[in-house]
């Protein structure tokens, strides 16, 4: 907790001088995500962390000598909310912007924050063209990209479970298809597996029985499924019900707590990427023993991408000594900053260096880091 402590402070040193791109009170930290609807676990750790940051930093004096305020919008996760969550942003005057969380409403929203100039960091959107395809330079993010854990998933079911026949099934969202995209060029390019089934599904559906059919009818070894906790749920239960031995592989949009609860002992054997386990760095310890403090709970998913990202944009503003975009952006980008995830600053196309992702699998009911 002290080092915690210790690293706010020198976020919040007060500037004896008035400082260029200063015309309001405070500094507004925009925070977007789902806070409601099926995808909440996924926002509401990341909105929670923001809080916890901004109250240590306004408690230590703020930022450059102004508090910080928060501007907290939900987005539920959908792109259509995600465009108006994102104007209501700027029109309120955010000068940073904490969000979105599901890769899908961060792509429709970039566009807004990237003409009005505000600086955007997400603790969640993996989907690579967000960084790689340079149309967002505004844009920087806390986690590994889709294609880094697309890779792990596919090396690990060939390498690792030896499997020769994989089904991809994608819940064909900008995040679920991204990852089951790149599932599939990779398993193409080993030479090792035949791709035996490559589909999406429809999200919210109560029932997948014909897609498990598919699955058992090419006999697949493996499903490897692009998409969010609701949809592999329902998945591995039916899968669980028709004792299909396939073995299901996803993504860190399904290694959450809301997983286990949901699929109960059908998540038990399921595998799953997701961000690594950095809890033996003191920050990282720091930051969840702070918010059981205070929550009385355990964290919950990207609370410490979440976290780290808050620092990194505040810390961002404190080296740039203002809130002027240019000098923002060129500070997360050479400035490094100590957080949960470790040090970070941020490459030229908007990624934390040395962020990357782990297999986990479920283990009785937990999810038991493998790699």
């Amino acid at each position: 907790m002290k080092k915690i402590t210790v690293l706010i402070s020198t976020l919040t040193l007060a500037l004896s001088m008035i400082t260029v791109g200063f015309a309001a009170d405070t500094i507004k930290l925009g925070v977007a995500g789902p806070h409601s609807g099926d995808l909440a676990p996924y926002g509401i750790p990341a909105m929670k962390a923001a809080q916890l940051v901004v109250k240590q930093v306004n408690a230590n004096g703020g930022i450059l000598g102004k508090q910080v305020e928060l501007l907290i919008q939900d987005d539920q996760c959908k792109p259509e909310i995600a465009t108006n969550t994102a104007t209501k942003l700027v029109t309120d005057g955010a000068d940073v912007v904490l969000g979105h969380i599901c890769s899908g409403a961060t792509k429709a929203a970039l566009g807004i924050y990237k003409d009005a100039k505000i600086p955007v960091m997400s603790p969640s959107a993996t989907n690579p063209p967000l960084t790689q395809s340079g149309d967002y330079p505004n844009f920087f993010r806390t986690i590994a990209s889709d294609d880094m854990q697309a890779k792990l998933a596919v090396d690990f079911a060939i390498n690792t479970l030896g499997v020769k026949k994989v089904a991809v099934i994608h819940d064909k969202g900008d995040y679920g298809k991204g990852f089951a995209d790149f599932a599939k060029q990779y398993l193409d390019e080993s030479g090792k597996v035949e791709v035996v089934l490559f589909e999406g599904i429809t999200p919210g559906a109560m029932d997948y029985s014909s897609i498990v059919q598919k699955v058992r009818r090419n006999k697949a070894e493996a499903l490897i499924f692009g998409g969010y906790h609701p949809e592999a749920s329902k998945l591995v239960s039916q899968m669980s019900r028709k004792r299909l031995k396939t073995v299901f592989i996803s993504d860190d949009g399904v290694k959450d707590d809301s997983f286990l609860k949901v699929a109960g002992d059908a998540a038990n054997g399921a595998y799953m990427t997701g961000p690594r386990d950095l809890s033996k760095i003191a920050l990282n310890a720091a930051a969840t023993a702070e918010f059981q403090a205070e929550y009385g709970a355990e964290p919950g998913a990207f609370f410490q991408e979440g976290y780290s990202a808050a620092l990194a944009l505040l810390n961002a503003i404190e080296k740039a000594g203002s809130t002027d975009y240019e000098a923002v952006t060129n500070a997360l980008r050479t400035e490094y900053v100590e957080t949960p995830v470790g040090k970070i600053k941020f490459d030229s196309k908007g990624d934390a260096e040395g962020v990357g992702f782990s297999v986990y699998t479920v283990e009785n009911g937990a999810f038991k880091e493998l790699q």
